[in-house]
């Protein structure tokens, strides 16, 4: 069985909701890859959500991926929380829509597929691939004003 694929992800926004960028550390073996980009006008929280979709997106083959993240937000919204709002139409125990549903949704499609384990690191805490994928989120920010 090859080796999984190793995704560091992470979501930065200045103000929030502000200018907003996401960060992706790939690694596969010794094969590493950067991957970053933003939006104008964003949350933090599809910031985090947008660098997993895009480390699940870049993927070429159905592989076994472990994503570490450091937001709660991802990690209890696809351990705990989506499958009930999938099973209620996208609402909330509440009967309100679920927040960010349009990324909710296509994290939900990107995930099909994928053999998917889930590492949640305390953030700003000195994990160094997790420091990387801070600075590409930073880095991302900026980029989308400069297109």
């Amino acid at each position: 069985m090859p080796e999984c694929v190793e995704a560091f992800t992470d979501g930065a926004c200045k103000g929030n909701p502000g200018p907003g960028g996401w960060g992706v550390l790939l690694r596969w073996g010794e094969v590493e890859k950067e991957l970053c980009g933003g939006e104008s006008e964003t949350t933090n929280n599809r910031m985090e959500l947008m660098a997993v979709i895009v480390a699940l997106e870049s993927l070429k083959h159905t592989t076994c991926i472990q994503i570490t993240t450091d937001s709660q937000y991802v990690k209890r919204g696809v351990g705990e929380w989506m499958p009930r709002w999938k099973r209620n139409g996208w609402m909330t125990a509440e009967r309100k829509p679920v927040k960010n549903k349009d990324l909710w949704e296509r994290l939900d499609a990107a995930l099909a597929g994928h053999e998917v384990s889930w590492r949640w690191v305390k953030g700003h805490a000195g994990h160094a691939e997790n420091e990387r994928a801070d600075a590409l989120a930073n880095r991302g920010i900026p980029q989308r004003s400069r297109r």
